[in-house]
């Protein structure tokens, strides 16, 4: 498929959906997994291009490991293939080889990992070529960047012989997903000590224990959900998200408290969460720092409901799949928005006004959250989505799931 036509859907809506597993929790488990000897047994794996890249890659013993456009693949395989004294070329698709990697390589080559760049320093390809010793038990690293980093570090910390003190410096950037790091490591048998109010993470020399671990459903994919549910224009609206839980490792479990500003309120079930349309604020304002791939689903259901927000803690957007700011400014001008930086990186202003392009058509940027984010726009008016299979990155199931509620048609 090159473009997909999402038509405006109309009337209620009652539905039950069963989400994809979540990759951040799958990717994660498969790598503690590998370094608990693969003896564990992992339960509701997702089935997301990125995960199955990783799984790919883990059983693979080519000396080139190409991780496509998985960011998290390339920075967990990086530390992982580094410290199991792995000898590999790490590689991916154009864009990958144009996200930073510069931080996690200086720290591992602090540790005592061989690597090497292939073309433009501080970016892959790299080249691991093994683990001879250990230099150091204590690094200092950025904490505004990226968790990804910290999280590949810290998985690797309990097979060094005298182990890791990691030292955060500056703003820490996307904590609950150190956070969800930190408890599978504990799932596993492995403690980490955690002093936040001096940024210090600290793990002796330990061995993972296999497990029997159980991946939940993915709190990132709800949220084009909850962006259905506020956005329908009839308020018989029932949709229940099966697999998430209420006490979710996920930091972007936060949907629900977003949501409750912009329209939508969430039940707790025994099988999930129910999602019933209520009334939404006049504005909105919202620190992402700590939920960045939150952001875009928010911006649309803003600009569509004519919301004004203040949105911080976009820094790491522009280094993800696409650069996510610029992308968001091109497409919400489609719908009469705008996304305007009114102080220089840390201060965003979301605005609607202008009118509606008759029948927008959305280009996705190789981005699967783009896809995801502007599709529930059919809840008012038919959308099409330029290069849709992008979901497949995280949640493979996007359209299937999409098509219970609305009517697709495939275009040339």
């Amino acid at each position: 498929m090159h473009r997909i036509l999402v038509k405006k859907q109309s009337g209620g809506i009652n539905e039950k959906i069963r989400l994809a597993s979540s990759k951040s929790e799958s990717n994660r488990a498969l790598i503690i997994n590998a370094l608990s000897g693969f003896g564990g047994e992992l339960q509701n794996l997702s089935t997301a291009r990125d995960t199955q890249t990783m799984i790919r890659l883990l059983k693979s013993e080519d000396s080139v490991a190409d991780v496509l456009d998985a960011g998290t693949t390339m920075r967990f395989l990086t530390a992982y293939f580094a410290i199991t004294n792995q000898t590999k070329t790490m590689t991916g698709t154009p864009r990958m080889c144009e996200r930073p990697i510069g931080i996690l390589v200086d720290a591992l080559r602090s540790i005592g990992c061989e690597i090497d760049y292939l073309a433009k320093e501080g970016y892959p390809p790299t080249q691991l070529n093994g683990f001879k010793e250990q230099k150091t038990s204590e690094i200092s690293i950025r904490g505004d960047v990226s968790s990804q980093y910290i999280s590949a570090l810290l998985m690797i910390s309990p097979l060094l012989p005298n182990g890791l003190t990691i030292n955060l410096m500056g703003e820490i950037g996307s904590i609950p997903y150190i956070t969800m790091t930190i408890k599978q490591m504990e799932a596993f048998g492995v403690k980490v000590m955690a002093d936040w109010d001096s940024k210090k993470l600290s793990v002796d020399p330990q061995k993972y224990q296999a497990t029997s671990y159980q991946i939940e459903s993915d709190w990132s994919g709800a949220s084009y959900w909850y962006s259905v549910v506020a956005l329908a224009e009839n308020d018989d609206v029932e949709i229940e998200l099966l697999g998430l839980k209420e006490n979710s490792l996920q930091g972007d479990s936060v949907i629900v408290n977003i949501m409750s500003e912009l329209g939508v309120k969430s039940t707790f079930t025994p099988d999930g969460v129910l999602l019933q349309k209520t009334k939404a604020n006049d504005t909105f304002e919202w620190d992402f720092t700590d939920c960045p791939d939150l952001a875009q689903t928010v911006a649309v259901v803003l600009v569509a409901k004519k919301i004004k927000g203040v949105f911080t803690g976009l820094e790491s957007l522009k280094i993800k799949e696409t650069d996510r700011v610029l992308a968001l400014q091109n497409e919400l001008a489609k719908i009469g928005g705008t996304l305007e930086e009114v102080v220089a990186k840390t201060r965003y202003e979301v605005n609607s006004g202008g009118g509606w392009t008759a029948t927008p058509t959305f280009e996705t940027y190789d981005d699967h959250r783009m896809a995801m984010s502007f599709a529930p726009l059919a809840m008012i008016s038919d959308v099409i989505i330029e290069e849709p299979g992008v979901v497949a990155k995280s949640y493979p199931s996007y359209w299937e799931d999409l098509g219970k509620i609305v009517s697709l048609e495939e275009l040339k």
